[in-house]
């Protein structure tokens, strides 16, 4: 009982925890003799376990009491200590001890509670591939890859790549089953992994048009009624047979599918639907498409599907139904926010930096796009049926705007009056009833609809070539927005028409600065450039607008004719062979091949685009004579006849064709046919000298009795044409002299009167290919048909000029066209 403490008499129960205990002090060991024993030893020379980092304990082992011979030292409680020897017996563990120590441990251990002093872990024993459950698990892994490596392709567009992926993932599911079948586990089929398989094939067989494999993909995975829901995917096959125009069959495959669809999945079946009234509009049985548009404008009504309805009741012409329907379309609500939501606040600086973020973010730009889409449908539903729901097309506009301004389309109706007036545009009503005066109602609005309305009073007036007025409404349009390109550009072509290109010019550049994709402006500054003779620059342009339209005729034919002014007709072919891929059959380029050629002195080339150039276009007077004057230069006068004759029908007062019909009898040998010829240009042509003079001549040689008659016509002719010039000479110089003191002006009215145009002057030259009336038949020299002949096309033109179509050389230049920022596409 001496050892027993009550609590009561203890001053404190925690006393003697930090007594000094001996045990631990080092500087009494080299009197330790069982430490000095342990050292001499075997035992103590073995090296201690060290850690891999200083500090650090790795061995098994903690520090410990001494062994044997030496006597634990009592603590200070009189308690002995734990594994001490004592009378003569080891006292036995006790089942509490301190964390990491061990009765094992001897001193020089290191302090080592983790273990991690006997090294990395092993490592673990792998798995076994060749066991049946292993293979099973292996291939898996490789259809799933493969099925996924076929959906990356066909995101990144490479359908052939997803078909081959898809087709490998249903081999390797096929040796996944066998695998299975073999091992006994055909039980524990994964259906999961199969269905994705044969869905992923059949999906890429549609993707590359293989509809029939596709279709036998589908019935497979629908036939199997293990597949839970595979009845959903008669829907793809409905899509692949209404894309084959398997019209019937699709409707029956929907609607089987529709069947199949339980009413909870409400927007599966509204889209269902909505492609059966599709399909029975490409039937044409609008009463069919009616009934399933209605069902879903009175369940889920949409854009799309308002806008089929009023479609199908144009289709049928039910005016009151399209009123109806129209009502319907506009008040379609779309779920979108308001556009005030993303005005950022002034004051609130957190608000504006998560309006900021949110501004332009994907969701955003869904609505903006949902919105768009539905003005579009809008605009185009009330283009279709204002002529159709009126007596007039303005009442029915003028309905339509009325509607629109009382819906959450309002800002719509000033787009509707802008393509009232076009729509009158087009339809060439330019009274003051029409589109004039429904775009001046618009000067008064606000400024983006009157630089709209201002720009297309402008291009109105230029056409009517009211110059002013289309100069005063350009200005406005500039004054509402000056950054409107087309206003710029409107501005700048009445400013061409008066030649002041350098103004012009200014006026262009401005609308490149707004808009640098404008292809008008960019068009009508090279024409300008080459209106003051800055080839150069004008080429630079037009090169930058073959950069942008690659196959414009108008691009390629300016680059021909600037390089031909250039002086370099190399280059100028080159561009026309371009031109004729966009175009093979405009006769006038192909002439212009013919010229390019023929100045370059290879006859075979020009020929050959001359003769392509006729076959298109048989009219054209200067390619039938190159092409006469080729054939009589060739010595085949026969061939040339019939390009002369034809040239004889398209002008039949021009008696030169018919000369030239004449003599190509002449030369070819038939005298007979010539004689024929000449008198009958001598029945149309009495006083025609040069006529009398072959029928003299042919008459005298054939020793026919109407010689003498032709010849005394011929004297008279010549005496009174010869009276006639005396007359015109007389009276030329008396007004010369009457007029002397009047100085230039007088000149230049005795040149105007006296000299000969440019055209009268290359006629002449070709009418010296005809002999005269004292040479033989065949004087006619190959010089003088070379020369008669020589630029048969005259001067070069601004832009190609096709057969149907020539434009006037106001029109040289790309007018801004009516409204296109705001017609919708």
């Amino acid at each position: 009982m001496e050892h027993v403490h009550l609590a009561a008499e203890e001053d404190d129960l925690y006393s003697g925890y930090n007594d000094y205990n001996p045990t631990f002090d080092s500087e009494e060991l080299d009197n330790d003799a069982g430490f000095q024993q342990a050292v001499r030893t075997s035992h103590g020379r073995r090296p201690p376990m060290t850690a891999k980092f200083p500090g650090t304990a790795i061995g098994g082992r903690a520090l410990g009491t001494s062994f044997g011979s030496r006597m634990p030292m009592a603590s200070s409680m009189g308690r002995p200590m734990t594994g001490a020897v004592q009378d003569g017996a080891a006292r036995p563990m006790t089942a509490v001890r301190a964390a990491g120590y061990s009765s094992a441990m001897t001193r020089g251990s290191t302090f080592d509670p983790l273990g991690q002093s006997k090294g990395p872990a092993p490592p673990l024993e792998g798995k076994s591939e060749d066991t049946p459950d292993e293979k099973v698990k292996i291939l898996e892994k490789k259809v799933n890859d493969l099925i996924e490596e076929s959906c990356l392709a066909h995101g990144l567009g490479d359908l052939q790549l997803s078909l081959d992926r898809a087709k490998e993932a249903g081999r390797k599911e096929r040796a996944l089953v066998r695998q299975r079948e073999q091992s006994g586990n055909a039980d524990h089929i994964n259906l999961d992994l199969t269905y994705s398989v044969l869905f992923n094939l059949a999906t890429q067989y549609a993707n590359n048009d293989m509809y029939a494999e596709a279709l036998n993909t589908y019935q497979v995975i629908v036939k199997n009624k293990m597949f839970s829901n595979a009845g959903r995917l008669k829907v793809n096959m409905a899509n692949i047979h209404f894309k084959q125009k398997n019209y019937p069959k699709a409707i029956k495959l929907y609607r089987m599918a529709l069947d199949q669809i339980s009413n909870s999945h409400k927007e599966m079946r509204i889209k269902i639907m909505q492609n059966i009234g599709v399909v029975f509009i490409r039937m044409g049985q609008y009463s069919d498409a009616i009934t399933s548009f209605e069902h879903i404008m009175s369940e889920c009504p949409n854009i799309k599907t308002g806008f089929n309805l009023i479609l199908c009741y144009y289709a049928i012409g039910d005016r009151e139904r399209m009123k109806k329907a129209f009502q319907k379309l506009i008040c379609v609500p779309l779920g979108i926010d308001e556009e005030d939501k993303y005005i950022p606040p002034n004051d609130d600086t957190h608000a504006n930096l998560v309006i900021e973020a949110i501004k332009n973010d994907k969701l955003h730009q869904m609505e903006r796009e949902r919105k768009a889409l539905a003005e579009k449908f809008i605009m185009t539903s009330a283009k279709l049926i204002a002529p159709a729901i009126e007596a007039t097309f303005a009442a029915g506009f003028d309905w339509c705007v009325d509607m629109v301004k009382s819906s959450q389309y309002v800002e719509l109706a000033n787009d509707l009056e802008i393509n009232k007036a076009i729509t009158y545009l087009r339809q060439r009503d330019f009274n003051q009833v029409g589109a004039v005066e429904t775009l001046k109602t618009f000067e008064k609005k606000d400024s983006r609809v009157k630089s709209a309305a201002a720009t297309n009073l402008s291009f109105l007036y230029f056409l009517e070539k009211d110059y002013d007025q289309a100069d005063r409404y350009a200005d406005l349009a500039m004054t509402a927005d000056r950054y409107n390109p087309a206003a710029l550009i409107n501005k700048g072509n009445t400013v061409f028409v008066k030649k002041d290109y350098e103004k012009a010019a200014e006026f262009y550049k401005e609308a490149l600065r707004n808009d640098s994709s404008c292809t008008e402006a960019l068009y009508n500054l090279g024409l300008t450039y080459k209106r003051l003779g800055r080839l150069e620059e004008s080429l630079d342009c037009f090169l930058k607008l073959h950069a942008i339209l690659r196959n414009s005729a108008q691009v390629m034919w300016q680059l021909a004719n600037l390089f031909e002014m250039l002086e370099d007709p190399h280059q100028a072919i080159e561009w026309l062979m371009q031109l004729i891929t966009v175009t093979p059959t405009d006769p006038q380029v192909l002439a212009k091949l013919g010229e390019l050629y023929d100045s370059e002195g290879d006859k075979s080339q020009a020929f050959q685009y001359y003769q392509e150039s006729f076959r298109y276009f048989p009219s054209n007077i200067d390619v039938i004579e190159w092409l006469g004057a080729y054939y009589i230069d060739t010595q085949f006068c026969e061939k040339a006849i019939q390009y002369f004759e034809r040239a004889t029908l398209i002008q039949p007062t021009q008696v030169k064709w018919q000369l030239m019909v004449a003599s190509c009898y002449r030369r070819s040998g038939n005298y007979q046919k010539a004689l024929e010829t000449y008198k009958d240009i001598h029945r149309k042509f009495p006083e025609n000298v040069e006529c009398l003079r072959f029928l003299v001549r042919l008459c005298t040689d054939m020793g026919m009795k109407e010689v003498q008659d032709y010849a005394t016509k011929l004297k008279k002719v010549e005496k009174m044409k010869e009276i006639r010039e005396q007359r015109v000479k007389s009276a030329r110089e008396g007004s010369a002299r009457g007029t002397r003191r009047e100085g230039s002006a007088s000149s230049d009215s005795g040149h105007s009167s006296h000299g000969t145009s440019a055209k009268g002057e290359r006629l002449s030259a070709k009418m010296r290919a005809l002999p005269g009336s004292n040479e033989p038949y065949e004087a006619s020299s190959q010089r003088d048909i070379d020369a008669s002949y020589v630029d048969p096309l005259g001067a070069p033109m601004e832009r190609p000029k096709t057969a149907a179509k020539k434009r006037n050389e106001e029109d040289e230049f790309a007018d801004e066209e009516l409204g296109d920022d705001l017609l919708p596409e």
